[in-house]
């Protein structure tokens, strides 16, 4: 009896590394350390300090961890930095939530397992199990922007990939998969994890599992193990208060989804978000915007993130913010940022 609860305790103890565990962050710290490259004035421009990146017990909020992700994979020229950190992680340093996955009966079921208790430890980032003859997992943002992260999505999908092919012993690619932001140039590195069928600039970010793969046994699969984990789980979850989300940024994150298809329009957003025009404008009137301006600038800054982007077209760029032409995106981008998009992209390579 002692010993079952000193393993409880441990269990316990293993949840409080659920959530914004700042794996990423401290992985790229490391990689930024032996690249030779100063460490500090790269956390400074996120509010984050070297004591906290030497602390595992410190909480990084996922907002930091996303903005120095960006400034890390330029200082250290590697355009696919989530792909390089998860490829080198221990996926064991999920703690809980990768012992209950590990321990289920299926892929089916660790992939259900995710999706119920990612969020006992952050609720910045929602995982969707879809089962069936094709399972998928989709992954959203709630309470920041999804149009500024690039780096960290990638990762959590090829981390998605890594550890079913861990957990189920099987060399798979998926079916398809689809991420919101657009890229431009060789995904050849990806393809790798991902296979060739990889969508960017897609209304979700998801992956499609194999057929029949929800149904694969998995090779550590320990029911005795598995039920004390959900207990676990199930009672920190019954205990969590559930954290609130900027209303903008659920406007923000639907918009930008919707700008390729010229579709980013009041009515529609409310009708995603499930609430009238009018509790739309009223509850973005308690943030000090409206509509249109969320709107206008979530485009500003996606042209300047798309400009930082070399190889993509200037027309493609138009396209991608919802304007038939580019020479109406070159006006609303001297409107918006007192320079055309040729003068942008020329102001971006110089600093380079």
């Amino acid at each position: 009896m002692p010993q079952r609860s000193s393993t409880q305790r441990s269990i316990t103890q293993l949840a409080g590394l659920l959530g914004a565990q700042g794996i990423l962050t401290r992985l790229a710290a490391d990689r930024v350390r032996r690249a030779g490259i100063k460490l500090e004035p790269l956390l400074s421009r996120v509010g984050l300090t070297v004591d906290q990146i030497n602390d595992p017990e410190h909480r990084i909020s996922v907002r930091k961890q996303i903005a120095f992700l960006e400034f890390a994979a330029e200082k250290l020229n590697d355009d696919f930095l989530g792909l390089t950190l998860v490829s080198e992680a221990d996926c064991r340093d999920l703690g809980l939530l990768y012992y209950v996955m590990a321990s289920s009966d299926t892929l089916g079921d660790a992939l259900e397992s995710v999706a119920r208790y990612s969020r006992i430890g952050n609720e910045a980032i929602v995982f969707e199990y879809r089962g069936g003859l094709q399972p998928s997992q989709r992954v959203t943002y709630s309470g920041i922007p999804r149009h500024a992260d690039r780096h960290q999505m990638e990762a959590f999908l090829v981390a998605a990939v890594r550890i079913a092919r861990l957990l189920t012993g099987r060399r798979f690619v998926p079916k398809r998969v689809s991420m919101v932001h657009v890229r431009s140039g060789s995904i050849s590195k990806l393809a790798h994890y991902l296979g060739e069928d990889i969508e960017f600039g897609s209304d979700v970010d998801e992956i499609v599992f194999p057929t029949n793969s929800a149904k694969w046994p998995l090779v550590e699969a320990d029911t005795r193990l598995n039920k004390i984990l959900v207990k676990v789980c199930e009672e920190t979850l019954s205990t969590h208060e559930s954290s609130t989300s900027a209303f903008r940024t659920k406007v923000e994150n639907i918009v930008s989804s919707l700008l390729p298809h010229g579709h980013a329009r009041v009515e529609i957003v409310a009708r995603k978000l499930g609430v009238s025009e009018r509790t739309l404008a009223r509850r973005l009137a308690k943030e000090g915007v409206t509509f249109i301006e969320v709107l206008q600038q979530l485009k500003a800054s996606l042209a300047t993130r798309y400009l930082d982007e070399g190889q993509m077209p200037i027309s493609k760029i138009a396209w991608l913010l919802g304007f038939e032409e580019a020479s109406s995106f070159s006006h609303a981008c001297r409107r918006w940022l007192g320079k055309s998009p040729r003068e942008l992209r020329s102001a971006a390579t110089a600093l380079a």
